[in-house]
């Protein structure tokens, strides 16, 4: 697993909207989702669902399981040092 992972919407913003010189509008519109999903999305306020990786694996020609690999490390990598309350189940 990587150390501390960037959300995927800074990946996207870095790597796919700002070489392309795309603005938040014409990226939102391209992907046919909302400019406030985007924006949302890239501030890391929500994350990468199944449907948006396929979107940004047509838009940007990548592979919808890199997007969601990428989600996936983030969402684990968060989840680390955090208590969470469960008891293991033995066989009995």
């Amino acid at each position: 697993m990587m150390h501390n992972p960037p959300h995927p919407g800074e990946t996207i913003k870095k790597l796919c909207i700002e070489p392309l010189g795309l603005t938040i509008t014409e990226t939102a519109k391209a992907l046919g989702i909302s400019r406030k999903t985007l924006s949302e999305l890239i501030n890391g306020h929500i994350g990468i669902s199944p449907e948006m990786a396929v979107r940004l694996s047509i838009a940007f020609n990548t592979t919808p399981e890199s997007w969601l690999t990428q989600q996936m490390q983030y969402d684990l990598w968060e989840m680390k040092g955090k208590k969470i309350k469960v008891k293991q189940i033995k066989a009995a």
